[in-house]
């Protein structure tokens, strides 16, 4: 017995003698082993939290949150034809999600039919194409849209997509006040980031001022813009991934004040993509305390900076994803765990919307079996763990509050930052974000590289096997484009080419003389006009954008 109670006595003398390992923020501050009241001098309860659905809204945008709803569950999903699309969102439907979100082919997005040469590789193949309203129709056969909500992952080409999907909704019979979703329509952020630019900015934020008048006027249910943090998976950090939208959507608004609006008119319009991790870097409380900085920052910008009065213009309403660019090939299985704990990361931060990768999408486009297993660890979730009982519940915590009071001030650093150059336009023709982005990006590969970035099953714990596990993947149909060009020429066979030629050019009038373009893009595709025909029109009439060398 005495020999025992030496050995746990020095055990115990070991373990007190242990130098804790290192542990910082993403934005690189020291994290203490443990937090006390001490962390949180001069917190003020009304100021800094509020109640939920109160300003500042760090607590949540709503008093119920997840009580009264849960997250609208939206996969990303839609590839090659609309009839293969529409399958797979009947399926996605039937087996309980609430909400859709297109992924478009990269034709599509940059206007391109998928008979011409540039389209040649890519038609299908990371999205659907949509040539003309008869693909908008086939996609959603079958689907009331006056019953669902669908986002669209698009920008250049945002307009165009939003007045086909009105199209669409007429020829169910729904008007456009009744439709609801998102469309993406940020493009400050293609510049710097996916790269699916075609006009130069002026002229493209024009046509994202276009959109929101069309909405405020005709379908205000709809949301005509998401700024969405792409710069993340491009290199950013997730705390200038913040930032970056934050200036972006200071950009969209000051265009509609340019038209004359009140920030009240539109503000409660925006809708933001903010997401847990970024660059590869993930923190499960950091994650949670920055969506918590994120809605008290905007809330504050709003009433302090632009004079916000009414309460919705300051609610930051955001849709959260667990990026694929953390989805790993080797053991892909390993991938629903951590799609998993970025779920929970994105339920803690209160998101109105949460889109989960496949677990197979480091490869492909996912699988329906890997889409369904993405579905339900959104639905285990929320029907089986408790998460949504409680608003906020981690409020309070000595780590998580300091984690929100330090991010918040992170990000009105880089805004600071940004500005001090003449805001975030001037940032991107200096090419400055697209430098700082390419340096992360380089310095978060080196880490991963050297072990530093941990990943399961990678760069540590590898095993001995090449691959633990053989998934299928989805394999694409490689007659896809001579199908869609086929449908194509059907459709141009079939319309009146007189009303197109007409409806072309009262467009190109109408964008010549910087006039709202949207009831011109509707009577085009109410005439069939093709993507490819309509985005001719606006090239001509506002130039192409020729990105700068900033080597």
């Amino acid at each position: 017995m005495q020999e025992t109670a030496k050995n746990s006595s020095e055990k115990a003398e070991e373990r007190r003698k242990l130098t804790p390992r290192e542990a910082k923020t993403t934005w690189g501050s020291d994290l203490k082993v443990s937090y006390t009241p001490k962390d949180l001098k001069g917190f003020d309860y009304e100021r800094d939290l509020g109640e939920p659905g109160q300003y500042p809204f760090t607590r949540g945008i709503y008093p119920l949150m997840y009580r009264g709803r849960f997250w609208s569950m939206r996969l990303y999903a839609g590839f090659e034809t609309a009839t293969t699309t529409n399958e797979r969102f009947r399926f996605l439907l039937d087996h309980g999600q609430t909400g859709l979100s297109v992924a478009l082919d990269l034709p599509t997005q940059l206007g391109l039919d998928a008979d011409d040469p540039a389209a040649e590789f890519d038609v299908g193949r990371v999205g659907v194409a949509i040539n003309t309203l008869r693909d908008m129709e086939e996609i959603f056969e079958g689907i009331p849209l006056d019953k669902i909500s669908t986002s669209f992952t698009v920008n250049a080409t945002a307009s165009i997509i939003l007045a086909m999907y009105v199209v669409a909704g007429e020829k169910q019979g729904v008007s456009p006040e009744k439709l609801r979703g998102t469309i993406q329509n940020d493009i400050l952020k293609e510049y710097v980031a996916r790269g699916t630019w075609i006009f130069p900015p002026e002229p493209s934020l024009r046509l994202i001022g276009d959109t929101i008048e069309y909405c405020i006027k005709e379908s205000p249910r709809f949301n005509p813009l998401s700024i969405t943090g792409h710069q993340a998976s491009a290199g950013a950090t997730p705390i200038q991934t913040i930032a970056y939208s934050f200036l972006n959507a200071m950009e969209y608004a000051k265009e509609m004040m340019r038209r004359g609006y009140d920030i009240d008119d539109f503000a409660y319009i925006f809708a933001f993509g903010i997401h847990p991790g970024g660059c590869g870097k993930f923190d499960f409380f950091e994650s949670i305390a920055r969506l918590r900085a994120a809605r008290r920052t905007w809330a504050r910008l709003m009433k302090e900076r632009f004079k916000a009065k009414k309460p919705d213009s300051m609610r930051l309403r955001f849709y959260s994803a667990a990026g694929g660019d953390w989805m790993q090939k080797r053991e892909p299985l390993n991938n629903i765990a951590r799609m998993t704990v970025g779920a929970m990361a994105i339920a803690f931060g209160g998101a109105q919307s949460m889109r989960l990768p496949g677990y197979d999408e480091a490869y492909a486009i996912p699988t329906e079996e890997a889409a369904l297993t993405a579905l339900r660890v959104e639905q285990i979730l929320a029907y089986e763990t408790g998460i949504g009982d409680v608003v906020d519940p981690l409020a309070g915590s000595y780590y998580v509050e300091a984690l929100t009071n330090e991010a918040e001030k992170e990000i009105y650093k880089w805004m600071d930052k940004i500005e001090s150059m003449g805001g975030i336009l001037a940032a991107i023709e200096r090419g400055f974000i697209q430098k700082e982005m390419a340096r992360e990006a380089y310095i978060n590969e080196r880490k991963i590289r050297s072990g530093e970035i941990v990943r399961v099953g990678v760069n540590k714990f590898v095993s001995e096997k090449e691959e633990t596990h053989e998934i299928q993947i989805h394999e694409m149909d490689p007659e896809v484009r001579d199908k869609q060009i086929h449908r194509l020429n059907e459709v141009k066979s079939q319309r009146d080419g007189e009303r197109v030629r007409k409806s072309l050019a009262e467009l190109r009038q109408e964008a010549e003389a910087k006039k709202n373009v949207m009831p011109y893009l509707l009577e085009c595709i109410r005439a069939y006009a093709t993507m490819g025909e309509m985005v001719k029109v606006f090239k001509e009439v506002y130039g192409i954008y020729r990105e700068a060398s900033f080597l």
